[in-house]
């Protein structure tokens, strides 16, 4: 039910996108997205899609990691387009009872369907070539100058990365209790909307317990090794940015440039 899903996770390489600084990585996706979301015109919309497409194939990661990226989030994906095709008016192609399907709902429901795909795998790009320790140095290192204002830079960082690092655990442990609960015979796809969302129950209850004993553990292993923060704390290697990392953050602010440049067009 849950296997195959790569949110999170960090698949090893040796690709460009793996050996880029992380701050380059995280400006990059930024960047990225926004140039995705700034599309307005199939102009627009081919250099955001160009974009996405080199970066994936720059990452070297295999056909099944990328779309297991989109495995957890299909019902998001197909529920808006669904939505789009038979809300939008205009040209009736086909009618399934009251529903109506345009071609203007194809047309809004693919652009968007697509335009969510390419958010999600260029965000997905972060975890799965960036080590958890560089992403949490990469983030700490942007966010630092608001030390000035109070704000913990280090600890923001740390969690935002233990966030990230334990969601394949989480769903590792949830594909766990989900079969130990069917080998009693539970079904969770079956019966009535509120049977389906009663029998949710046995399958939340070990997994949020889980998870806080897990957090439990955690916090008590880095007490136990005197964790205090960012305080006084240096790294075994310093992040540097290079050529090829100038390079990266040219084209995508270039590609983001032209996006907005056509979308006033």
């Amino acid at each position: 039910m849950l296997s195959g899903i790569t949110m999170g996770q960090y698949i090893p390489g040796d690709s460009l996108l793996h050996r880029l600084d992380p701050r380059t990585k995280v400006i990059g996706v930024l960047a990225a997205a926004a140039s995705i979301l700034a599309a307005s015109n199939w102009q627009g919309f081919v250099l955001a899609a160009l974009l996405t497409i080199t970066a994936l194939l720059l990452s070297k990661l295999s056909l099944r990691i990328l779309l297991g990226s989109l495995k957890s989030l299909w019902i998001l994906l197909a529920f808006t387009f669904l939505i789009q095709v038979f809300f939008t008016p205009g040209v009736v192609v086909a009618e399934l009872g009251p529903l109506k399907i345009s071609q203007e709902g194809i047309a809004a429901g693919s652009e968007i369907f697509l335009r969510l795909a390419m958010l999600i795998m260029t965000a997905f790009l972060l975890t799965l070539t960036t080590p958890p320790i560089k992403l949490t140095a990469g983030l700490e290192y942007m966010i630092s100058p608001l030390k000035r204002l109070g704000v913990p830079a280090h600890e923001l960082a740390m969690m935002m990365t233990l966030a990230l690092r334990f969601i394949p655990t989480l769903l590792q442990e949830a594909e766990v209790v989900i079969k130990a609960q069917r080998s009693r015979g539970a079904g969770f796809t079956t019966g009535s909307p509120a049977k389906w969302a009663k029998s949710l129950l046995p399958l939340f209850v070990p997994l949020f317990a889980g998870a806080l004993r897990r957090a439990d553990d955690m916090a008590v292993a880095m007490e136990a090794r005197c964790y205090r923060g960012g305080a006084n704390r240096t790294r075994m290697r310093a992040l540097e940015l290079n050529t090829t990392d100038f390079v990266v953050l040219g084209v995508t602010l270039a590609v983001l440039a032209a996006a907005v440049t056509l979308k006033n067009i």
